[in-house]
């Protein structure tokens, strides 16, 4: 029984992934970068070899997404999506002259903020 409960989550795990990029990708989002848990990242890599193939992955304490696009007045907005049934996701745009160093400090914070909720849940 464990086994189908685990087999389950990770088909609604890899289904879940595919959902979320369709999605963002209708709506002109870019997938920038992936966090996975070291669990979830097994998992996906055995049942879908080819799932995270030429994708950016990092660990991370939590399952989440990176997706920018071009925003406004040239500016470029980025988004974190937590990698769950629940929709739930940290918004931030950048100004063209913001400088690669600032933007990192600041996605830096907001997947702290995304593990903080994730592990508040």
């Amino acid at each position: 029984m464990y086994a189908n409960l685990r087999s389950a989550k990770l088909m609604k795990n890899a289904g879940l992934f595919m959902e979320l990029l369709a999605t963002y990708r209708k709506h002109g989002w870019q997938l920038q970068d992936v966090l996975l848990q070291p669990a979830t990242r097994s998992e996906l890599d055995a049942q879908e070899p080819e799932l995270l193939k030429d994708i950016a992955v990092r660990e991370a304490e939590v399952d989440a997404l990176w997706f920018s696009r071009p925003s406004h007045q040239n500016r470029e907005a980025w988004e974190l999506r937590l990698m769950a049934q629940t929709p739930y996701a940290l918004f931030e745009t950048f100004e063209p002259d913001e400088t690669e160093e600032e933007r990192d400090d600041v996605k830096r914070e907001m997947e702290v903020l995304m593990r903080d909720y994730a592990s508040n849940k």
